[in-house]
């Protein structure tokens, strides 16, 4: 009964504290700006994700490679 009267009491305070309406407007400049910004975000996270990945298999590739030819002129 007393965690009842708690959580009761907890969302009668909340919802005192919370307002009626937001009233909030975006104008179209700040709308595009915030669109921009999450997409700036996004392609920051892609493309670290990108270099974290592409890059040490490009260093493996080239070692291969330079091994693969190492190996070749070797065997002449």
């Amino acid at each position: 009964m007393q965690r009842h009267l708690r959580l009761v009491a907890f969302f009668a305070a909340a919802m005192f504290v919370m307002p009626n309406a937001a009233l909030a407007y975006i104008g179209p400049g700040m709308g595009l700006g915030a669109i921009t910004a999450v997409l700036g975000v996004l392609a920051a996270l892609l493309m670290a994700i990108i270099g974290l990945v592409w890059y040490p298999m490009k260093r493996m590739f080239k070692k291969r490679t330079a091994k693969a030819v190492r190996d070749s002129s070797s065997d002449d």
